[in-house]
């Protein structure tokens, strides 16, 4: 009697070949994520910034800029918009100053365990507002309650005169606690907040513009 061939499936030569074929393209495809990862959340340049190039993650100079939060049509959800020059604390920044002052609000962030009650760029707590693109708030700007309600005239002045006093500024039912934060501490977390808005989180937090009243959502 002839023998029966045997079927492929069946065939332990032909599961090593094909399992050495996929571990191979597996690795290809990692290494590949990787590379393109790492070029998406490289930290751009002020270069950059000056001559219009647009990075997922702008440089710590964007603090110089007006920033805006637009719908985007194709993408189908907001997305930041970079737009001219504006003073940040009564001045224009270098590119020195603008990383220390970034470095000082994101140290003061960490100091002070901010995400024990808020969420930044997905991390941390939901007993507070997610900050991730709080200073594009309509509350802090002109025409918002919270620059009436401090006194101030800029969103930055605002912002950081709650954050160094807000037993002062009764917003929510959950007041935020007086966590001794010094006047350049607030100003280096009012940086790293406007830095934050910036970054191109692909929508995140969803609907944001919506959320707050539509101000930044088309």
């Amino acid at each position: 009697m002839a023998e029966r061939p045997k079927s492929v499936w069946s065939s332990i030569s032909f599961w090593r070949r094909s399992a050495a074929w996929v571990t191979g393209f597996a690795v290809v495809l990692l290494i590949w994520l990787t590379f393109d990862t790492m070029g998406q959340i490289t930290m751009g340049t002020d270069a950059d910034l000056q001559n219009g190039v647009t990075k997922r993650v702008p440089a710590p100079t964007v603090i110089n800029y007006n920033i805006k939060y637009e719908m985007n049509e194709k993408r189908g959800h907001e997305a930041p918009v970079i737009g001219d020059k504006e003073p940040f604390f009564g001045k224009e920044w270098s590119p020195e100053e603008a990383a220390a002052l970034l470095h000082l609000g994101k140290l003061t962030s960490q100091a002070k365990n901010c995400m024990n009650c808020h969420t930044l760029l997905g991390n941390g707590a939901y007993y507070a507002p997610d900050l991730t693109k709080a200073w594009l708030d309509p509350a802090w700007s002109e025409s918002g309650p919270m620059m009436a309600m401090t006194g101030k005239e800029t969103r930055e002045e605002a912002m950081a005169e709650f954050l160094q006093h807000p037993s002062k500024y009764p917003t929510h039912a959950r007041m935020m606690p007086d966590l001794g934060i010094t006047a350049e501490e607030a100003k280096g977390l009012v940086a790293f907040l406007k830095h934050m808005s910036s970054i191109d989180t692909n929508g995140f937090p969803r609907n944001f513009g919506k959320e707050q009243g539509g101000t930044y959502a088309k």
